[in-house]
């Protein structure tokens, strides 16, 4: 396959990530699209890198899924806290994370 094909799905992929935050109030939907535009960043990161023949795009889609990893664990931490708090993921009123 062309490196065309693989951008072509990768930024349909960052697409429908984006869509998902601006659009959707839940919390969970928004942090699972994040992470779907963090995979659409690696899937570039490794096309170029095969593309090119060096290695710096793996070496920088293995940083992309390490920062990805912490989110994860930050990220699933405040939803439960908030979720704990407020018995909903939903993140229309910010404000209300305040002491």
């Amino acid at each position: 396959m062309s490196a065309d094909a693989y951008l072509t799905l990768a930024g349909v992929l960052f697409s429908i990530g984006l869509a998902g935050v601006m659009l959707r109030r839940n919390s969970i939907v928004a942090f699972m699209s994040i992470e779907l535009m963090l995979n659409a960043a690696n899937l570039v990161f490794v096309t170029a890198a095969r593309y090119w023949g060096v290695i710096d795009g793996q070496i920088a889609a293995f940083i992309v899924m390490v920062v990805a990893a912490a989110e994860v664990v930050i990220g699933l931490a405040i939803i439960v806290t908030i979720y704990r708090t407020r018995n909903s993921a939903s993140d229309d009123a910010p404000n209300l994370l305040r002491w």
